[in-house]
């Protein structure tokens, strides 16, 4: 992409973050039809899990995040990608407990877990975006 003009890359890159914008805005709206639609705001638990989802990476990996992707020796790293893991089964793990549970329908829970999906491809897709031939993404 050396080639492309300066503006037309700038347009790009701006597109790349409206993108996630506009993918983390439908897993929100998702969410919240999950709740609305039903008149049950009992699949509102699960966006505990999405505020605790980053946590543990913020608290113990900070902004080391190439030793997220291979083996560490170091024991908080691991902790993080733990306590991580956990949470991402949890965001999973409480839709499908409130519909065992009888609390939420089967509309409720297929809205909430995909909610879910939606914010997962606007992970991977942060991930896949922000490559390290730029550092236009650094900052977020």
């Amino acid at each position: 992409m050396a080639d492309i003009p300066r503006h037309l890359r700038a347009c790009l890159d701006m597109g790349k973050i409206a993108f996630l914008a506009i993918l983390v805005s439908g897993g929100i709206v998702l969410q919240i039809l999950a709740c609305a639609l039903y008149n049950n705001w009992w699949p509102m638990l699960s966006v505990i899990m999405y505020v605790l989802l980053p946590m543990p990476l913020l608290f113990f990996a900070g902004s080391d995040s190439t030793s997220l992707f291979n083996e560490s020796d170091n024991s908080w790293i691991n902790a993080a990608k733990f306590m991580t893991g956990a949470s991402a089964v949890g965001s999973i793990a409480i839709p499908s407990i409130l519909k065992h549970a009888g609390l939420i329908g089967w509309g409720a829970l297929a809205f909430d877990l995909s909610s879910y999906v939606v914010f997962i491809v606007a992970i991977l897709s942060y991930i896949c975006v922000g490559d390290d031939s730029d550092n236009y993404y650094s900052y977020i």
